[in-house]
């Protein structure tokens, strides 16, 4: 049995529905059988993909586009109060709802699994909707990115499970309840929104106080944000800490990591058993990945071996080390990166792949307040890599600040060593890449902004 549209949500009109997680919570309320509305700053396959479930998709922000009978509106952190259907919303006193108030609505009544952490919760909570999906489960899912194989960020399923996402940026994760949370980091970002790392775990605490009395915690045993958070909530006595990693200590303990060219070979040691399985990107980071999704499965009952097996179905997430296909000899692929930790493991993972190949990356900034606080680490991450191009700083949702440009990176990438190319403009990096790569180099652009449209420009640009 479905369950059911709450009240408040039967005619939902979503502000910025193309957005990742916006569109997620729009599919799953049209696939209940919600009359969906909403607008986006321009025309999408996002956008395509909500008509084609029934949904109304307007483009441009404009008040006639809030309708009348609206039951409530939706918005993220990143809508701004002048926004003209907000106003209007407003004015016909129609309730606004904030993203994460939705998603929590949606998760009532099911056994829910909450993945968070400063990185890699896209990937962790894809795999753990492809291995339960595989199971059979049929689960529903909300996802920061499109999985490779269904394309699409979320589904309604008629199983009892429920993935979710959890983004701490904003602090959203606290309106959750799941029966299962994953913390697979804790590390300072985010900047406009927290001041310190003691706000950092204050947010973390409160997310992991939210677990459903008998529930379960994974979080990493290696990583030090996540060790400390594990300190501080080990004696809550309605929760059970299971820690995950290399560490001696761990309760599912990482054996061995084997790289195999673009996968990797895992083996675990679960409950006295060793188990080996397949992943099928490549990289210790997503091999820790996919032991979180597997502790958080087996945490809510489902057999180790079983979900081990059904792991190695999951072949990638749009954006997360994603091969955007090879032209005169060279292999172009593209990744999400934006944190110098998330920079480093795909670079690691990439430089392992490469072999004796070069590795060449085009790196685009995202954020001003990220840039001013960790540009430095950005420009040492990018010493992994062979030769580098660094564009201008994708603002997003931010106004510049100040003597906050990417030269900051370039600066301290020069300084650790590394070959980098200033490109302002990005029409020109295909032909500033077509001069630089040569047969059997990787070419990999990274970043969240649009530096992801790059890799067909590039290709196209090689095969000329």
């Amino acid at each position: 049995m479905a369950p059911a549209v709450p009240s408040a949500m039967e005619r939902p009109h979503f502000i910025g529905i193309g957005g990742a997680g916006m569109s997620g919570i729009a599919k799953i309320l049209a696939q209940r059988g919600a009359k969906v509305a909403g607008s986006d700053a321009k025309e999408s396959a996002t956008a395509e993909s909500l008509r084609a479930l029934g949904a109304t998709v307007h483009i441009g922000h404009a008040a006639e586009h809030l309708a009348s009978d609206a039951s409530c509106v939706v918005v993220s952190s990143a809508i701004r109060a002048d926004n003209p259907e907000l106003a209007r919303a407003a004015e016909l006193s129609v309730p606004v709802v904030h993203r994460s108030d939705a998603l929590a609505s949606l998760m009532t009544g099911l056994r829910s699994i909450a993945v968070a952490g400063t990185h890699g919760k896209t990937t962790t909570t894809s795999m753990l909707a492809v291995a339960l999906t595989e199971l059979g489960l049929d689960p529903s899912y909300a996802i920061g990115g499109d999985l490779e194989g269904p394309g699409t960020n979320a589904r309604h399923g008629e199983g009892e499970i429920f993935v979710a996402e959890a983004d701490e940026s904003d602090r959203s994760f606290q309106k959750y309840d799941p029966e299962v949370a994953i913390v697979l980091n804790v590390e300072l970002d985010h900047h406009a929104n927290y001041a310190s790392m003691d706000e950092i775990y204050e947010s973390f605490e409160t997310f992991v106080g939210k677990v459903v009395p008998g529930g379960t915690l994974v979080v990493a045993a290696d990583q030090p944000g996540a060790v400390e958070l594990a300190s501080r909530v080990r004696d809550a006595s309605s929760l059970k800490v299971v820690t995950y990693g290399e560490s001696e200590d761990a309760d599912v303990r990482i054996h061995k990591v084997t790289p195999r060219g673009l996968t990797s070979e895992v083996t675990v040691l679960l409950e006295g058993r060793l188990l080996t399985f397949t992943v099928s990107v490549p990289g210790r980071h997503y091999a820790h990945n996919a032991v979180a999704a597997l502790a958080a499965g087996v945490a809510l009952g489902i057999p180790a071996h079983n979900l081990a097996s059904a792991l190695g179905k999951y072949t990638g997430v749009k954006r997360r080390l994603q091969p955007k296909g090879e032209a005169a000899g060279v292999q172009v692929i593209d990744s999400y990166a934006h944190h110098p930790t998330e920079m480093t493991a795909d670079l690691e993972a990439m430089r392992g792949a490469a072999a004796d190949s070069r590795l060449v990356v085009v790196f685009q900034p995202h954020l001003f307040s990220r840039t001013q606080e960790l540009g430095t680490e950005m420009g040492q991450a990018l010493a992994l890599a062979d030769a580098s191009v660094v564009l201008d700083i994708y603002p997003a949702r931010e106004d510049p600040i100040p003597g906050i440009t990417s030269e900051l990176i370039i600066e301290a990438a020069r300084t650790a060593g590394a070959e980098v190319t200033a490109v302002h403009d990005k029409a020109a990096v295909p032909e500033v890449i077509a001069g630089m790569a040569k047969p059997g180099d990787l070419v990999l652009t990274m970043g969240a902004g649009d530096v992801t449209d790059l890799g067909p420009e590039i290709l196209a640009r090689l095969s000329s």
